[in-house]
């Protein structure tokens, strides 16, 4: 993907100032680490493996093919390549959704048109009990929205009832909406809005109880509390800066939020979830819970730490951008 010229100043600010963790101290990659396989150039969606502790599944945006890679958090390494069968070719992959029973759900859902595709896909697999490179046979899914196409990037699986929820991407917010009870591999499986989402979204997680929505976008985030869908907003993430922050999920054990970005040897920024701990195991000394768009922490992990003048500087400029041209999905 091709992004906004005015996302330049942050990518090379978070190059040059990027601070990765250290593996010594990161023994389930929760405190955050460094996606180091050089084929993972767009790394677009996150999920993190509830049957492979420290296991986290990503993807390429687009132009890789049907691939699905199983980092290890503890090293940044590639432990498992999927080739995904049964399905088309893959258009703009965008998110990563673990479902109940350990099934995985991709969203091939962006929209580099603006909106105009009259469907987009869902893919679903089995994760593997063996983490090895292997060939997977996948569900597709015929995904259209009740008040016409759309481009979206967030997409997240309730982790009790399996139901499949997407957000779209809009500069001036958009919403949740709301999938079949059952996705049907015949025919159309139409999504409806059913609730407002205040923010230009780049992805989303629910916790892994099910209780907490986690929606963020380039440079900000927000809490929900999911209320059976029906959001009430708790406050904002202390989402990190990043060049191109594209991707979001909650640890196994729901402690922590790791955010991930695109380009070259990317890096997953670990943050404490809302409610945790922030002076015990799962924040350290520093850490913030409650929110404030922060691109600095004292948390492992944090890819950038920078004076807060730098970064409203940055920021601004970046918005200012930003307002001015559309971004492809």
């Amino acid at each position: 993907m091709r992004r906004p010229f005015a996302l330049l100043a942050a990518t090379l600010l978070t190059a040059a100032l990027a601070v990765p963790a250290s593996a010594a101290d990161n023994d389930d990659g929760n405190e955050g680490f460094t996606i180091n396989d050089p084929r993972i150039t767009e790394s677009s969606g996150l999920a993190a493996s509830r049957q492979h502790p420290g296991v986290y599944w990503t993807h390429n945006d687009s132009d890789d093919g049907p691939y699905l890679y199983a980092v290890d958090g503890s090293t940044g390494d590639t432990v498992a390549r999927l080739t995904l069968t049964g399905i088309g070719t893959p258009r703009d992959v965008e998110a990563i959704s673990l479902g109940p029973g350990n099934r995985l759900f991709v969203a091939d859902i962006g929209d580099n048109l603006g909106g105009t595709w009259p469907y987009v896909w869902i893919y679903e697999l089995p994760e593997p009990k063996r983490l090895e490179d292997a060939t997977v046979q996948a569900t597709q899914y015929v995904v259209k929205y009740a008040d016409g196409p759309r481009d979206a990037e967030a997409m997240v699986v309730h982790p009790r009832t399996g139901r499949v929820y997407l957000i779209d991407k809009h500069e001036d917010g958009g919403h949740l909406y709301e999938g079949p009870a059952k996705l049907s591999p015949k025919g159309d499986n139409v999504f409806r809005p059913i609730a407002p989402v205040e923010l230009w979204t780049t992805d989303a997680a629910l916790s892994p109880d099910g209780q907490d929505l986690a929606v963020r976008g380039y440079f900000g985030g927000i809490h929900y509390a999911w209320n059976g869908g029906k959001l009430e907003r708790k406050g904002r993430l202390s989402v990190p800066l990043q060049g191109q922050g594209e991707s979001v999920t909650y640890s196994a054990d729901g402690s922590r939020l790791l955010f991930g970005s695109e380009g070259e040897q990317s890096g997953v920024v670990s943050r404490p979830a809302p409610g945790a701990d922030e002076s015990g195991s799962s924040g350290g000394p520093g850490s913030r819970a409650d929110g404030g768009d922060s691109a600095s922490g004292d948390g492992k992990g944090d890819s950038v730490k920078v004076g807060g003048a730098v970064v409203v500087a940055v920021l601004v400029a970046a918005l200012f951008g930003l307002s001015r041209r559309r971004r492809k999905g």
